[in-house]
């Protein structure tokens, strides 16, 4: 109950922060480690899944759904950070110059998050391997096409 309920006021938070009127930032810098920021944190909790996947860890149904829940919170911020003017960082300029290619990925990592969530939620550990692995194919296929080489 009392990791719910921070969840929760987590949620609120990040939601007053990503409103529209917060969403503009005063330099194109900020912009970038703002959403470069966001996407560390999201990295970090699908990364803690990942040896549970592999099944080189066990399955904590409670951990998982507190990192998924994470997830959909931070899934929601990076976007507004990617507005014209905020080129840069790791972003490639396919992400501007191909703007409805770029939500469509945007859209396939949601709709591919909410299937994790869905398996999450019912405590099926193949569904949520399955999913998983379909969270991380949206996240790689964005990454090839609109995240610089490292």
């Amino acid at each position: 109950m009392k990791t719910k309920l921070g969840l929760f006021a987590l949620a609120g938070l990040m939601a007053l922060v990503a409103t529209p009127s917060m969403a503009q930032f005063a330099k194109a810098q900020d912009a970038v480690k703002y959403r470069e920021s966001v996407m560390t944190l999201m990295g970090s909790h699908f990364g803690r899944m990942a040896p549970v996947a592999k099944k080189e860890a066990p399955y904590d149904k409670d951990k998982i759904k507190e990192n998924i829940g994470l997830l959909n919170i931070l899934a929601a911020l990076p976007w507004a950070a990617y507005g014209q003017g905020t080129q840069g960082g790791e972003a490639r300029a396919e992400v501007w110059s191909d703007p409805d290619g770029f939500k469509q990925a945007q859209d396939k990592f949601q709709a591919e998050l909410g299937k994790l969530t869905v398996a999450a939620d019912a405590g099926d550990f193949d569904a949520f391997r399955v999913a998983f692995g379909e969270v991380g194919k949206s996240c790689k296929s964005c990454h090839d096409s609109y995240r610089k080489k490292k």
